[in-house]
């Protein structure tokens, strides 16, 4: 056995250091740890405590009808009495859309105090019966653990490591939510985006989610929150069919077909129900509290007895676990009208889900998408060949969750990792996602969601010009002569450009080219002010660096002026600082 040479694995100890920072990494774990410790408390409170033992009880409808009312309520209170108990602004409802807009600042924060507030609310709403998920308050444990960690240790860390921790906590938060750590990873690195990922906390992400994954099955188990859908029919037995047929008939060109129609479909359905998600968070800056709660409270009771009078029980409630399950416990072709009940149903469960947002409960999507998709998907198939296959609602999941949140990996992921059996169905719902991801317009549930990672010169591009204006230049005032102009400013600053300042006002620029037309016998006797070029454009502190570049361009000038709306003279904007950019961002984030 050949020798390891003591030199290539110094080498290679150094290149892996080199990528990673191996306190990023040990720091990655114990934030996974440290989610799941969180989450097995919030999900055995919210499901074993609380919604499973009212879902379990049987009571009057009436009582059932007003349960997500009082969630509602319930979490309205808890995050302006948390707000008052930690002296902050009002504690919105928000949380994974949270871990999408810290990641996109170049200093992310989130305020840990705010998270046990946010834990409680989303305790009530969940527990209620709200039809909201469990994945943005993990995503939100998650992601502001991270940045406590790197806040509390920040000598141990550089500052643009703060997105890899906080990426890292949002993977974990997945992971933990549904026992899913590759679907955790993905996620994390899919939402910032419409088209593109996030690819520099990945190694992180990977430890963060797997830390996250063991330490909450060594807690609760490894029966995921969303349990197996797509599994070998047992009746397969009985008929003849064995587990080999089954796996080849998942993959035919029917299925292939009913997954490129499940595409179209979910990604106009996805469209019309993100651009109603908006509409319901955009309306609550415009209705008060009080009237906003009234009317989803009204709403979600009202579903609540449609839902138990059309289906036998209130599938309105809850993030759509159970109604899932009741999907694919249906012999669809034994119901009369199945189309319309399947239609009604998701009516019901898009409405439940849209009332909880607009009355300020505290959630997320990602479990009631698949419960839309799932219900799609089983319209789908009993509109094409009355088939109950379990297939095209998995399929339909696939699509409608990567319409709903632009994540079509995760949604893929997501599937594969809830599946029992092959993997052979992955190219379906492949299809199914991409074919939703080509249909559906830049629009998603998320906020504060870009469409692509920019490049570095780009990203500096759209910095505001504050970051390279010069404030301490010298200025020409407008009564001195060109030949004190040239004597002082030309040959004793080596300057050709001088702004022409009379007072605090910008009058234009002095240059070098015009005032040398000038004979040299009149230098003395003429202003500069006389032959100022006005022509040339001023910078606002508004403008972006990418303004400034096109502006010099345009006007063939390497400095800029930069004024305010008085035309007061604040500064200027030089080539030389434009270029410099990236070497002065390096020296600041040190």
């Amino acid at each position: 056995m050949p020798m390891v040479n003591r030199s290539s694995l110094t080498k290679l100890f150094g290149a892996f250091r080199r990528i990673h920072n191996p306190r990023i990494l040990i720091g990655s774990a114990v934030i996974g740890v440290a989610v799941a410790l969180v989450m097995s408390v919030f999900v055995t409170t919210t499901f074993d405590l609380i919604f499973n033992f009212a879902a379990n009880t049987k009571t009057n409808i009436v009582i059932t009808a007003a349960t997500p009312a009082v969630g509602i309520v319930l979490t309205r209170l808890l995050l302006i009495g948390g707000s008052r108990v930690i002296g902050a602004r009002d504690i919105s409802n928000s949380t994974s859309d949270e871990y999408i807009r810290a990641f996109h600042e170049r200093r992310p924060t989130m305020r840990i105090t705010e998270l046990p507030v946010k834990l409680l609310a989303g305790i009530a709403t969940i527990g209620s019966g709200g039809a909201v998920g469990l994945e943005a308050p993990s995503v939100y444990t998650g992601s502001s653990l991270g940045l406590f960690l790197h806040k509390k240790l920040s000598r141990f860390f550089k500052r643009d490591e703060a997105h890899v921790l906080l990426t890292a906590g949002a993977a974990a938060g997945v992971s933990a939510a549904f026992r899913t750590p590759a679907t955790g990873v993905i996620f994390a690195l899919e939402t910032p985006y419409r088209d593109d990922v996030a690819p520099q906390a990945l190694v992180p992400s990977l430890i963060s989610a797997a830390a996250s994954y063991t330490t909450l099955v060594a807690l609760l188990g490894s029966e995921p929150l969303v349990p197996p859908f797509l599994q070998y029919d047992p009746a397969g037995q009985t008929s003849g069919r064995g587990y080999s047929d089954w796996l080849h008939s998942v993959i035919t060109f029917d299925t292939l077909q009913g997954a490129f129609i499940l595409g179209v479909i979910a990604a106009l359905a996805g469209r019309g129900f993100a651009w109603s998600v908006h509409r319901m968070k955009d309306s609550t800056q415009k209705t008060s509290t009080v009237k906003r709660i009234a009317i989803a409270s009204i709403v979600l009771a009202g579903l609540v007895v449609l839902s138990d009078r059309l289906f036998g029980q209130a599938l309105s409630l809850g993030a759509g676990i159970d109604t899932m399950k009741w999907i694919f416990d249906q012999d669809w072709a034994d119901l009369h009208n199945p189309l319309q009940l399947i239609a009604m149903l998701f009516l019901i469960r898009a409405a439940a889900s849209l009332a909880t947002v607009y009355g300020g409960g505290v959630g997320g999507l990602f479990i009631p998408l698949c419960t839309l998709g799932v219900i799609l998907g089983q319209f789908v198939s009993v509109a094409i060949d009355g088939n109950t296959t379990q297939i095209y609602p998995i399929l339909g999941l696939a699509a409608f969750l990567a319409a709903g949140y632009r994540t079509p990996i995760a949604a893929v992921m997501f599937v594969a990792e809830s599946a029992v059996g092959s993997g052979n169905f992955v190219v379906p719902a492949l299809i199914a996602a991409a074919v939703s991801q080509v249909v559906i317009t830049p629009l998603s549930v998320a906020e504060h969601q870009k469409n692509r990672r920019r490049g570095h010169l780009e990203s500096r591009l759209e910095l505001p010009v504050g970051s390279i204006v010069k404030t301490d230049v010298f200025t020409v005032p407008p009564d001195t002569t060109i030949s004190e102009f040239i004597h002082f400013h030309v040959l004793g600053r080596r300057k050709r450009i001088v702004p022409v300042v009379k007072g605090s006002t910008y009058l234009g620029m002095a240059r070098l080219e015009d005032m040398t037309l000038i004979e040299r016998e009149k230098w003395d006797t003429i202003k500069v002010g006389a032959k100022t070029a006005t022509h040339l454009p001023t910078a606002a502190p508004s403008w972006s660096v990418r303004d400034a570049v096109i502006a010099m361009e345009e006007f063939d000038t390497d400095i800029l002026a930069v004024t305010n709306r008085s035309g007061h003279f604040i500064g200027t904007i030089t080539e030389g600082e434009i270029l410099r950019l990236q070497e002065i961002l390096e020296e600041t984030e040190e």
